[in-house]
């Protein structure tokens, strides 16, 4: 999108939140309570979701998140925006309570941005039809299947859940969890990545399927719940897969495929819940100003002690850190694509470092309000358990910053013109002062 078409676009956005998502919050998770005491043959997204998803699709704001590469290849109508543009407009977003309020209002939230995308490139003509349609009408919601509670799913060799050819089906068979939006009595497609064979190469044992919720051999079994919080009506739910038997062109790009899809999938939906992620810093940030410069402890305001100025500096210069690297990231997926060395690299710093960033910012501002902070009078709780449950939901730090680690030795090795320089060498043969 050219430069004075997008500065409009995000005028419009702004003026979205401002005069939309703000002013609903509240209303927003008053009825998610009414929906969660209903019981979960109700859970859907609340009625204030669908007003908004038509008003966004009036303003032109309605699925910002497709990238101009992927719409083309699908040959559907996106955003029209590149990476690094939307990662403003995801920023923008970002700055709801919850994190997602706005997002889900756009239909810009996970996991259907990730599983979008992935039916874009990878899907058929038929699968297109059939579920990428009425997915970006904001009709449908969708659900990612990897994570399993019987291994380690970071490293996801270890994957255990079984997809066994049977004539013109395949069969599936294992137990999954943390599946975000499966709750969801609109989620009515699952990608499911499992094993496919124990005896290929271990990167091509992996295969992603697409899974019809109403198949036979779903069962929902629970909601896992965040910090007491099941995150109703999308839920993160334990599913069993009985017998699970769905046909074999449901199967994405050929058997083996899975890890390659998990990684075209996983880069833009991960930086996107980075970018939120900004968002949600910006508002604590400016709510802890907001207390700073209203409270009055030991004849001053807070603003003008010097511990409570100095936080707000370092908050500001991890914030705009924080943000150049996501920037960065999102430039070079658009120039060379997130399969790119050292794009790889910039993606699990952002997924390393930002959420870790926005917890500890939340934290000051939390600290700033005393009490206030952890109650329901700011939106600070849900801003901190959202960025602390980032630190594992799309893997854990440590994967990301081993990923980011093994990428940097990869490129001093090969590529760093300062590693060959090494170490001065000193001409030791004359000692400083002989042996008497």
């Amino acid at each position: 999108m050219d430069a004075a078409s997008f500065e409009k676009l995000k005028e419009n956005l702004w003026d979205f939140m401002q005069t939309e998502i703000y002013p609903n919050e509240l209303l927003f998770f008053k009825q998610i309570e009414e929906i969660r005491h209903k019981g979960p043959a109700y859970w859907r997204q609340p009625p204030i979701i669908q007003q908004l998803q038509e008003k966004a699709k009036a303003r032109g704001l309605f699925n910002l998140f497709l990238p101009v590469d992927s719409a083309l290849k699908a040959g559907i109508k996106g955003g029209g925006l590149t990476n690094l543009q939307y990662a403003d407009c995801c920023e923008i977003m970002g700055t709801a309570n919850h994190a997602e309020f706005a997002a889900e209002a756009c239909n810009c939230s996970s996991p259907d941005t990730g599983n979008m995308e992935v039916l874009a490139r990878f899907g058929t003509e038929e699968q297109k039809k059939q579920w990428l349609v009425p997915l970006l009408e904001g009709k449908i919601r969708s659900a990612y299947a990897m994570t399993e509670p019987a291994v380690a799913s970071s490293d996801a060799t270890n994957i255990r859940t079984s997809i066994q050819r049977d004539g013109d089906h395949y069969v599936i068979n294992g137990r999954k969890h943390w599946i975000t939006g499966a709750a969801n009595i609109d989620c009515k497609i699952l990608i499911l990545m499992g094993r496919t064979s124990s005896e290929e190469k271990t990167y091509r044992q992996q295969s992603q399927i697409l899974v019809p919720m109403d198949t036979p051999g779903i069962t929902l079994v629970r909601p896992m719940h965040v910090f007491a919080d099941d995150d109703c009506p999308k839920g993160h739910m334990e599913i069993l897969f009985e017998d699970v038997r769905v046909p074999a062109s449901n199967m994405l790009w050929g058997e083996g495929r899975g890890f390659e899809i998990a990684q075209l999938r996983l880069g833009p939906g991960r930086i996107h819940h980075c970018m939120r992620m900004i968002g949600q810093s910006e508002r604590a940030l400016s709510l802890m100003c907001l207390r700073a410069n209203e409270r009055t402890a030991f004849g001053q305001k807070l603003a003008e002690m010097g511990s409570i100025t100095q936080q707000i500096a370092e908050c500001r210069a991890e914030i705009d850190q924080s943000r150049f690297l996501i920037r960065e990231a999102a430039d070079r997926m658009d120039r060379l694509g997130n399969t790119d060395p050292y794009t790889r690299k910039l993606l699990s710093l952002v997924k390393a470092s930002v959420p870790a960033m926005t917890q500890k910012v939340v934290d000051r501002s939390m600290q700033v309000h005393g009490g206030l902070g952890v109650s329901q009078d700011t939106f600070l709780p849900m801003a901190f358990a959202g960025a602390r449950a980032l630190r594992w939901a799309d893997g854990p730090d440590e994967v990301h910053w081993r990923t980011a680690g093994k990428l940097e030795m990869a490129y001093q090795l090969k590529e760093s013109k300062l590693y060959p320089i090494g170490r001065y060498v000193h001409d030791t043969s004359k000692p400083f002062r002989a042996k008497l």
